[in-house]
């Protein structure tokens, strides 16, 4: 019989990015009905802490889905360059179909494009910040999307990780399973006609790191000034802000990143 880490694996290497695409059409009205789902990623966006609200600067937003997390940064950051960039070919339609000013732009990227070369040919230099939204815990290998994005931020380049995380709290643990079983997965059936995407969200949230265990992992890639702080209302020890700076003069790493939002 398949665990159910062995089926969470099986589809971060690829299950899961077809699922984002089923899902794409309904995926806005899913969210909706989080009422501090747009909030919360406001918040971990001002986390930033983008000056001059990011006049001159450059921002990768990876795994921008719908593009919700790229409003966000658009709201923390309005005279900034964004680029959103995403595995899913549906998920980047839905948002390519919104109205954007001309800094906002979207590119369909997967796990081996995030490279220096990359990110020099579509972002023209090293991201001054790097926005994560639901992002990490779908991906392969946590530790080379880190290192990837160490290699494509400038030197004092930050990143912010918007993210589930329970393993710490047996409490929020609970609370997640219940709001999954009894909303997120039945909404989720009824909107796009099947739940895989739904369920693999729930067993992805309760395998993934705890809080001190992801802040041990940013700080083993090399980012200093790694903090986390708590989102508030009902997903508060849910849900958090992670931040990291690629450290002044530092050389960064090689590497390659994935995609996901859910």
């Amino acid at each position: 019989m398949t665990s159910l880490s062995e089926r969470t694996s099986s589809m971060k290497l690829g299950t899961v990015t077809e699922e984002f695409d089923h899902a794409a059409s309904a995926y806005d009205r899913l969210v909706a009905a989080n009422p501090g789902y747009h909030r919360d990623l406001r918040v971990s966006a001002r986390r930033l802490a983008l000056t001059e609200a990011g006049r001159g600067l450059s921002v990768l937003d990876l795994g921008c889905g719908t593009g919700a997390s790229t409003a966000a940064l658009l709201h923390a950051a309005p005279r900034a360059r964004i680029l959103g960039v995403d595995s899913s070919q549906g998920m980047l339609e839905a948002a390519r179909a919104k109205r954007w000013p001309e800094e906002v732009r979207f590119r369909y990227a997967s796990a081996q494009d995030l490279t220096p070369a990359w990110v020099e040919e579509h972002l023209g230099g090293p991201a001054d910040a790097v926005f994560a939204a639901y992002l990490i815990r779908n991906v392969p290998d946590p530790d080379t999307f880190l290192s990837a994005v160490g290699s494509v931020l400038r030197p004092g380049g930050r990143l912010v990780l918007h993210e589930y995380s329970v393993a710490d709290s047996v409490p929020a643990g609970w609370v997640w399973s219940a709001v999954c079983w009894g909303v997120v997965i039945p909404a989720g059936r009824a909107l796009t006609g099947r739940s895989d995407l739904f369920r693999y969200l729930w067993r992805s949230v309760r395998e993934f790191d705890g809080r001190e265990g992801l802040l041990d992992r940013m700080r083993r890639s090399g980012l200093d000034m790694v903090r986390s702080a708590p989102l508030p209302g009902w997903q508060y020890g849910i849900t958090h802000t992670f931040t990291g700076r690629r450290p002044p003069g530092s050389a960064g790493k090689a590497g390659a990143a994935g995609g996901g939002r859910v």
